[in-house]
């Protein structure tokens, strides 16, 4: 697994929107990869999805980010 935190949320997003994403600049993947992040840390929701499939908590926060914008 990456440890980037931008390589980690653009891996758990799904293919079209990683593409998107990656031709961002740098300073707009930071943003989104802290908000992705912080809806990790922040809902418990995902933590219980995270024990069951971590890499369905982590594609469903980058879903919530991106669906928010930068947050």
């Amino acid at each position: 697994m990456p440890k980037d935190p931008v390589e980690r949320f653009l891996a758990a997003l799904d293919p079209g929107h990683r593409e998107t994403v990656g031709a961002r600049p740098r300073e707009e993947q930071e943003e989104l990869a802290a908000a992705w992040e912080r809806e990790l840390e922040a809902d418990d929701e995902l933590d219980t999805l995270d024990e069951l499939s971590p890499a369905a908590a982590e594609a469903e926060a980058a879903r919530r980010v991106l669906e928010r914008g930068t947050g």
